[in-house]
């Protein structure tokens, strides 16, 4: 599955690279993405056998529909270029960027990605996780070619940037998120909600999880595949919505309504912008539910 959607990954689960067993999981969870990690969840001790595991995943596990993404270190670390390396080796779907800071950052790796054979169809996923990231979202956003697909909210290391004490809302959080969301919409990015931390707050998870769907995120990156599906409920559209969605593509498609503007529909006034939202609506549930 070379070609795929960022868009239409609602579940984005985080594995360590180092933990072999997390990673022979993989095509028996209901994920949309796996990313597999060399940054946060490996030390530096591990990072070259975790290496050749990711290597080895990529290679001989089939992960069926589900996106395969390797999270390599930043730029500035001493684990870089070994790190481009074992993307070489592995041709993953998608390469997710920590620390992407800059436009520099960015091209950096996309340049190091056009020198590699094979390697025409991997996708960047940049984390914004800085103050620098957020007031340079716009300029990574229009500049960095196509091979960006998305950006991933790190809402801790974001915070932390910013001596910013985070509540279970993120009410001081949210403008900045609401900034990213702005920008990703603006240039056809998918945006991903960051981590929960406490997977064991089942409450606090699925509250975040109805914010951010609410807000306008595609999907949420996870920790643990027990916040699977309650990702992939939230980021779904409801039987209510898609309900809805069909009855305006029927009543749009009926013959007499070809040439009208607006519609009255279930006591409702409907235009053909609504149209359009309830075709992508439908079309990506039948992606999702088409997924074997």
């Amino acid at each position: 599955m070379n070609k795929f959607s960022a868009k239409d990954c609602r579940s984005i689960l985080y594995m360590p690279a180092s933990n072999q067993r997390a990673l022979d999981k993989g095509p028996s969870l209901a994920a949309d993405a796996i990313i597999v990690d060399l940054e946060d969840s490996v030390g530096p001790e591990d990072k070259a056998s975790a290496r050749a595991k990711a290597v080895s995943t990529f290679t001989d596990v089939d992960y069926g529909y589900r996106v395969k993404a390797l999270r390599i270190n930043a730029a500035d670390t001493p684990w870089y270029e070994a790190d481009l390396a074992a993307v070489a080796n592995a041709l993953p779907q998608a390469v997710v960027l920590p620390k992407a800071d800059s436009l520099q950052d960015v091209l950096k790796l996309s340049t190091a990605l056009d020198s590699m054979p094979g390697a025409e169809h991997i996708q960047i996923w940049a984390m914004m996780e800085s103050v620098q990231a957020l007031l340079n979202a716009q300029d990574i956003a229009a500049h960095s070619g196509a091979r960006l697909t998305a950006f991933i909210l790190g809402n801790n290391d974001l915070a932390r940037s910013a001596n910013m004490r985070v509540s279970s809302d993120r009410t001081y959080l949210v403008p900045w998120i609401m900034q990213l969301l702005a920008v990703a919409h603006a240039h056809s990015l998918a945006m991903f909600d960051g981590v929960y931390n406490d997977f064991a707050d089942s409450s606090g998870f699925l509250q975040e999880c109805q914010q951010g769907a609410a807000m306008g995120m595609h999907g949420k990156t996870l920790i643990h595949p027990v916040q699977i599906a309650a990702a992939n409920e939230h980021y779904s559209a409801s039987n209510d919505a898609i309900l809805e969605a069909k009855a305006i593509v029927d009543a749009f498609s009926l013959s007499e309504n070809q040439g009208v503007g607006v519609l009255k529909i279930n006591g409702k006034m409907v235009e053909r912008l609504h149209l359009q939202m309830a075709e992508q609506l439908l079309s990506r549930h039948t992606r999702m539910t088409h997924r074997v």
